[in-house]
């Protein structure tokens, strides 16, 4: 029988040091401090960041966001991409190899691992014997402790949607509702699952960013190389041994490059899909350069222009900062700035006008001519607030019902609003005006076109 499904064999990468290896750990750092401190953070008398899709309120630190602010999430997934394509055209696959979710947690799942199963060898050693009380309690512990790690990231996921302390208040006193606790399993599950098991599968196999990434290469973008031409032909030696003399290249053919790759590939083999740019093999490759006492470098940050063209550094970097680079730069420096410039002038207060569907425009005592309508007033300041609310546009309209409203600290209110016209003021059918709302307590002026239906 022929298999169509190639065997998955598990990978175990070996650890590594250098300075690929502790800028990992940096970003792992600051990731996971943002991540799970954020929640904790308090600003005046609420959590700092929370999004609260009950209410339809999202707190950022001073910011105050409603659904109607949704441009500014556009504004944000705009910088996103345009990031992402910058750093991809810069330094290939920047964001897989030190940023990504999926190489956080696995970098933490992995350090759990050596601490408790050993390094590769160990651990390969381990996985290869039968159980005993050993393997039991080193693979209950590794599992009992990646769960931990699991549930609070789950937790903490769920505490940017729910009051954190009131989520953990819940969980103590065992009356969280249903859905905070379906999406901290999720998450959880989720994260155990992809960092404790499925790990480069995900890499692999699931994120769609190794399949396109080629459209944001060329070949003045840095990627992790090998340098054939010097390392070539490869082959072990002593460590006073003259390569040149033996007919060698600089590789040793020790195969470390391989073993500490988190997605089991040779780096000799040229630019793979597979690869996540994260430097593993370029830090394990200048430890053995250095035993060897050979010029580091043999894998490296470099381009595929440079390799074939003996670039110094000053030119390999002149190419990378090329016309593309420089457009994606002045395009997400443009949209930052106006995002920025955008919040800065952004009113303290929102007004929505809508036409009361269910009151038609009638004739009322007196015989003038009325229409209704409601205003949804959002304060997105976090102060008490007082609008004084006019219209204008046409002559002899009066506002027939209450001209000041007060609002609590971000509330939303809708207000049901009354005008009213003399009656042959204006011939009949739709005549333009505006609501006009000043709030009294800050500053601040908004103006809203609407119109006046006068009937037939």
């Amino acid at each position: 029988m022929v298999s169509l499904y190639e065997a998955h064999k598990k990978i175990y990468p070996r650890s590594v040091s250098g300075v690929f290896s502790r800028w990992r750990w940096v970003l792992v750092w600051l990731t996971q401090i943002v991540f799970y401190g954020l929640p904790w953070l308090a600003w005046g008398q609420r959590q700092a960041v929370l999004f609260d899709l009950e209410a339809r309120r999202f707190y950022i630190f001073g910011l105050v966001l409603y659904p109607q602010d949704f441009i500014y999430l556009t504004g944000l997934l705009v910088i996103s991409a345009l990031s992402l394509f910058l750093f991809t055209a810069v330094a290939g696959r920047l964001w897989c190899g030190y940023a990504c979710p999926q190489t956080v947690y696995t970098e933490m799942f992995l350090w759990i691992e050596r601490r408790l199963e050993g390094d590769r060898s160990a651990r390969m050693h381990l996985d290869a014997g039968g159980w005993n009380l050993n393997k039991l309690g080193r693979k209950g512990g590794k599992h009992l402790l990646w769960l931990a790690v699991a549930l609070w990231t789950g937790f903490t996921f769920v505490g940017y949607f729910t009051p954190i302390k009131e989520l953990g208040g819940g969980f103590l006193r065992l009356s969280v509702g249903g859905w905070e606790t379906f999406w901290v399993l999720f998450y959880g599950f989720a994260t155990y699952g992809n960092a404790g098991f499925m790990r480069e599968q995900v890499c692999k196999y699931m994120c769609p960013y190794a399949r396109f990434q080629s459209a944001m290469f060329d070949t003045d973008t840095l990627i992790v190389s090998y340098d054939t031409e010097r390392g070539e032909p490869r082959g072990a030696r002593s460590r006073k041994a003259d390569p040149a003399a033996l007919k060698l290249g600089a590789c040793v053919d020790c195969s470390l490059c391989v073993q500490v790759c988190p997605t089991g590939i040779d780096i000799r083999k040229g630019l793979q899909y597979e690869c996540i740019g994260c430097g593993a093999c370029a830090d394990v490759c200048d430890t053995v350069m250095d035993k060897l006492g050979y010029e580091r470098g043999l894998v490296r940050y470099t381009t595929q222009n440079a390799m074939r063209n003996k670039w110094t550094r000053a030119e390999t970097w002149k190419h990378v900062l090329r016309p593309r680079v420089l457009i994606y730069t002045a395009i997400l420096g443009v949209v930052c700035v106006a995002m920025a410039v955008s919040l800065a002038l952004r009113s303290p207060f929102r007004v929505d006008v809508v036409r009361d569907r269910g009151v038609m425009a009638r004739i009322v005592a007196g015989g003038a001519i009325e229409n209704v309508y409601r205003l949804q007033i959002m304060n997105v300041t976090e102060s008490e607030q007082r609008y004084e609310i006019a219209v204008s546009g046409l002559a002899g309209l009066v506002l027939a019902s209450d001209s000041q409203v007060t609002l609590a600290p971000a509330e939303a209110r809708w207000v049901v609003v009354r005008l009213q016209l003399p009656y042959e003021a204006a011939p009949p059918g739709s005549h333009p005006m505006h609501f006009e709302i000043a709030a009294l307590d800050g500053v601040g002026r908004v103006s809203e076109k609407s119109v006046f239906l006068v009937p037939h």
